[in-house]
């Protein structure tokens, strides 16, 4: 897991990895979680290819969203298959994505300051979580890296880039 580069302690960095050895956990896998601080993804990097990690999750960082097409290029040269959570990763050269659309949840801020400026109160404003989930899917970048997608993971995909 490539960590976030801002403090590591915040409540939602640690949730994030907290979450994410969890899941390890169950699913019987090492977790290994891989700080980036101050951006220092080609040390991080360099850490995953010396611990032999056969894959990398990328934390949902706004940082690590910001940093993406390092991230990605940096995941191609070292061959490691890469799970993120925003299908705009895939769209510029990431293996696969399983999270909220983005735009989707722009539509969703516009509408409530939308509320807002219309006069409603924003501490009576209910708390939303992202409903529109999305899975992307990148199959010029599973070719380079020798892996091949299951037909089943092939048909639930919401967005196949091909070429």
């Amino acid at each position: 897991m490539l960590a976030p580069p801002e403090n590591p302690e915040t409540f939602s960095a640690r949730l994030q990895v907290q979450e994410a050895e969890e899941a390890a956990k169950r699913l019987g896998v090492a977790l290994i979680v891989v700080p980036a601080p101050s951006r220092a993804y080609e040390q991080a990097f360099a850490t995953m290819v010396a611990e032999r990690a056969g894959a990398l999750f990328v934390s949902a960082r706004p940082i690590l969203y910001g940093d993406r097409a390092r991230i990605i290029a940096l995941a191609a040269r070292h061959r490691l298959p890469a799970i993120y959570q925003f299908p705009d990763h895939v769209k510029e050269g990431g293996l696969i994505a399983y999270g909220a659309d983005l735009r989707a949840l722009n539509r969703r801020v516009a509408a409530i300051v939308d509320r807002i400026f219309k006069g409603a109160d924003p501490a009576t404003l209910p708390v939303e979580q992202a409903t529109e989930l999305r899975l992307a899917l990148n199959l010029r970048t599973a070719e380079a890296l020798g892996l091949t997608i299951p037909p089943a993971v092939l048909a639930r995909a919401d967005e196949v880039i091909r070429d």
